[in-house]
């Protein structure tokens, strides 16, 4: 394999037109292209770099290239990974001096590269190197797509404490409620390390926002199998985590801005706005109820009366409306009081978080009891969604037997 000299790209620091992969011209003698991204990592990526090299010459030898992109970091990671080109015919760096992101550094890279299959793992050893060779096996079966996941059988996330899993529970149940189909398909749709195959991205127009890669390809690309491998996500040994607020606000962006290039928000929609009117309800029967002015009743009774009234409403909307094409599958009463019955339940657990919230806000932090409700209500929405999309309304697909048409 000739050695690639590094190169420099040149890019606009906001991406202006999305990138695109090009298909192979002619059949390579690459089979997969690897992309490590790269932004202050000189003190892992010589490690990282042998131990890929290590693992992937016992089942690739001559036939896979690593591609490190670098968006100039100040620590010198390029030139630390230049340094190597030497011994390391297989190696690419690129150093983009203006054009900043995981994501699109990714993609870059991928423009380059010459594999049948691309991939891409962190920088920074939390991700294990070993883990290649273990996503290469499903590729090898045929898989349109291998994710290296944390919540798959034998995956884990080491040492994160109790609001660092939190918050990637809470990021992956926000991106279930508002695209199901896309994120629904994989156990971590926010892993950053993951194989696919290069004619089920060529020639689409990805435009990632922040730096989660896979939701894009997942949406955008021509994905049938998948295949998942279980790891256990390393702690950083070195620097600092690139997980601040601005990430967090571009993952939302970049849901909502899939939402809408894929088309209308569909049931995730209809399902809020019969959130609104259950809303509607509840704080209307609960200011009926409890306020001193009317009844005067005790805020957990009310509350719990509201509610209840509330999540009838609900119901019978979700099921006349927001989920209609699933109830048409399932006729008669019997179904829709089964239905009732796991929506009811949901709820309720989601009720009782409702009022802890309301109590915790209204009680002890001193927020009107309306504005408490409001919010402990809004905190929920999410959590109902999704449940009831996997429970209430849902349709076991059944492939028929070839044999028994």
């Amino acid at each position: 394999m000739p050695n690639a000299a590094s190169a420099s790209l040149t890019a606009p620091t906001a991406l202006v037109t999305p990138i695109q992969i090009p298909p192979l011209s002619h059949p390579s003698p690459i089979q997969l292209s690897l992309v490590i991204p790269t932004y202050n990592e000189a003190s892992s990526i010589q490690s990282l770099i042998s131990q890929l090299c290590g693992s992937l010459d016992t089942v690739l030898p001559g036939a896979y290239e690593l591609i490190v992109v670098d968006d100039n970091s100040p620590d010198h990671t390029a030139k630390v990974a230049q340094e190597l080109q030497g011994q390391l015919p297989q190696l690419k760096v690129i150093c983009r001096q203006q054009e900043r992101g995981l994501a699109t550094a990714v993609l870059r890279g991928w423009q380059v590269s010459q594999g049948e299959v691309l991939g891409v793992i962190d920088g920074d050893l939390q991700h294990p190197p070993e883990m290649i060779l273990k996503l290469w096996q499903p590729m090898q079966r045929g898989a349109d797509l291998a994710v290296g996941s944390r919540y798959a059988e034998s995956g884990g996330v080491s040492y994160w404490s109790l609001g660092r899993r939190i918050i990637s529970r809470g990021a992956q149940l926000i991106g279930l409620a508002i695209l199901p189909g896309v994120l629904g398909r994989v156990s971590d749709p926010l892993s950053g390390l993951f194989l696919v195959r290069r004619k089920s991205i060529a020639g689409i127009p990805l435009n990632p926002k922040g730096y989660k890669l896979l939701i894009e390809v997942l949406a955008r690309g021509r994905v049938g199998t998948i295949e998942e491998v279980g790891y256990v996500f390393q702690e950083r040994q070195n620097g600092e985590s690139k997980i601040q607020l601005r990430t967090c606000i571009q993952y939302l962006q970049h849901l909502i801005h899939l939402r809408l290039s894929l088309g209308p928000l569909g049931s995730f929609l209809r399902f809020s706005t019969v959130g609104l009117s259950g809303t509607f309800v509840d704080m209307i029967l609960l200011y009926f109820l409890h306020d001193p002015s009317n009844l005067g009743w005790g805020l957990m009774a009310s509350k719990l009366i509201s509610s209840e009234v509330a999540i009838l409403n609900n119901f019978l909307w979700n099921d006349l409306w927001t989920f209609r094409s699933v109830t048409k599958l399932q006729p008669g009463a019997l179904n829709r009081l089964k239905r009732l019955v796991k929506f009811n339940v949901i709820c309720l657990i989601g009720l009782l978080l409702n009022s802890f919230l309301l109590i915790l806000l209204s009680e002890y932090l001193g927020i009107h009891y309306l504005l408490a409700n409001l919010i402990a209500i809004g905190i929920v929405v999410f959590w109902n969604f999704y449940l009831n999309f996997k429970l209430s309304w849902r349709v076991t697909e059944v492939k028929p037997n070839p044999k028994n048409p």
